[in-house]
């Protein structure tokens, strides 16, 4: 029977590729935060008062949530919330360092300081985000419209940054573990959680699409930054060089 050696990991444990330079380590975190700092500037310019082509999805939302739809939603959108992303956070990086369990044995490999880092980097990624909202101070859609309990400002939506760190994460760790078709499918099905996610905020009538776009492109930009020294350091690699780390 065929095998996809793709998806072999091999007796060295997950694939470890070049570490990218400087240049094309910054181009996508540069480019998401001049496309994150030129939405916010488009939010502040109307000190927060939506724009069309926020009003118009949020009314359609607010017209067409039956029941069960806005049960279903709130279950999706919990997953941005809560201890999940935090767990998904240790979970990728404890594969991306090779931690695993073989016939009952536990190996860690450098699993477990991969995932105490990818964690401190979805806590740093908190962080920001939070003092973002607060700074930006931008106010929800009207309550009479929430299908769920919500606090504090919209943009950028907290439960879309959370669940898209968290997602980008745990699929940099499920493409390492498995870097041929598997490891792809599973990464697919966490991005599109994280898409899921964004989505239900504004459906449950909680956030303004701008605040979930602004939540996508934070997230994405504080990967782009992060993930490049944080896969040299679960490869046993100096993230400032090329030399293996003692």
């Amino acid at each position: 029977m065929p095998v996809d050696e793709s998806d072999a990991t091999g007796p060295a444990g997950p694939s470890r590729g070049p570490v990218p330079s400087p240049a094309r380590w910054l181009a996508l975190p540069a480019g998401c935060a001049v496309a994150f700092a030129l939405l916010a500037w488009l939010v502040l310019a109307r000190h927060g008062t939506p724009y069309g082509l926020d009003t118009g999805p949020h009314r359609w939302s607010v017209a067409h949530r039956p029941h069960a739809m806005a049960t279903a939603a709130r279950t999706v959108t919990a997953l941005g919330t809560g201890p999940v992303p935090y767990l998904a956070a240790v979970l990728g990086g404890w594969l991306a360092g090779g931690g695993s369990m073989a016939r009952g044995a536990l190996r860690t490999g450098r699993g477990l300081p991969t995932a105490l880092l990818a964690l401190v980097v979805l806590l740093a990624g908190q962080t920001v985000r939070t003092g973002l909202m607060a700074a930006f101070r931008r106010a929800r859609p009207p309550a009479t419209d929430w299908a769920t309990h919500v606090s504090g400002h919209s943009f950028p939506s907290g439960h879309t940054a959370s669940s898209a760190m968290a997602a980008g994460l745990l699929a940099w760790g499920l493409l390492r573990w498995r870097p041929g078709r598997t490891g792809r499918l599973l990464a697919a099905g966490c991005a599109l959680v994280a898409l899921a996610v964004g989505c239900t905020r504004v459906y449950l009538g909680v956030h303004w699409p701008t605040d979930v776009l602004g939540g996508w492109l934070l997230a994405a930009c504080w990967l782009g930054a992060a993930l490049p020294p944080l896969t040299a350091f679960a490869a046993g690699r100096d993230p400032a060089g090329s030399g293996l780390i003692r």
